[in-house]
């Protein structure tokens, strides 16, 4: 019998974020993009990811070259609390509470990951958040595509990686010693959001795993020392 053809997804890799969503206290949607963008470029400045010894530099490499792939769960009370032994990095910001985990294997979750739910990150911001700040890196959503606040926080994180990797080293750090400031908005019409994709600004391509169509451009990463041309990526 013939060898069976390897899949696609074999040897793939996940990055896992879980949100906080207490029911008496959910995050508003806005803050938890945020905190998610922000938190994965908190793992990625890590030493532990970033330098060539660091213990989650393997996997991480690994997860980079096969495909960033995100996915975010959420837990409230025990759920959460079974988390926090599990290696990774806890970042709390307004009313948003995000945990990153290093990569694991797309069929390869931890017990206390594996048991939380991807469904029921539905969130939303009780007022429309204000403009960005000015100078402050922006992360802009489609103003056309539909998400749930979930999926959303995967292409923030995204975008926010994208412009991690092209930024230069001195931008990287003063970016990272200023704590990652960033703002993440819904483009203001379909001329701004034409614009910014065709900008030469890093742009995710969602690759169609969930809910919207492959090749989808979901969001667009603006930070002041970022110039075009980049390159647009495929993301999960």
């Amino acid at each position: 019998m013939p060898e069976a053809e390897p899949s696609a997804e074999e040897g793939r890799f996940v990055l896992p974020l879980v949100v906080r969503i207490e029911r008496a206290v959910p995050p508003t949607r806005t803050d938890a993009m945020e905190t998610a963008a922000r938190a994965v470029l908190t793992f990625l400045a890590d030493p532990r990811t970033d330098e060539e010894t660091g213990e989650w530099h393997k996997r991480v490499r690994l997860w980079e070259e096969r495909g960033i792939r995100k996915v975010v769960r959420r837990a409230r009370g025990s759920e959460w609390r079974r988390t926090e032994p599990l290696e990774g990095i806890t970042l709390a910001a307004r009313t948003a509470e995000v945990r990153v985990f290093p990569p694991v294997p797309l069929d390869g979750w931890p017990r206390e990951l594996s048991r939380l739910q991807v469904s029921g990150t539905d969130l939303e911001d009780p007022e429309p958040p204000p403009p960005p700040e000015a100078g402050e890196p922006v992360l802009w959503l489609s103003p056309v595509l539909e998400m749930t606040a979930g999926k959303a926080m995967a292409q923030a994180a995204h975008a926010a990686q994208l412009a991690w990797w092209d930024l230069s080293e001195p931008a990287r750090v003063s970016w990272r010693d200023a704590a990652f400031p960033l703002a993440v908005r819904v483009a203001r019409d379909a001329r701004h959001w034409e614009s910014l994709t065709t900008s030469g600004l890093p742009v995710v391509r969602d690759a169609g795993f969930t809910e919207i169509a492959p090749g989808s451009c979901t969001v667009v990463a603006e930070h002041p020392a970022l110039r075009p041309p980049s390159t647009p990526r495929d993301s999960g």
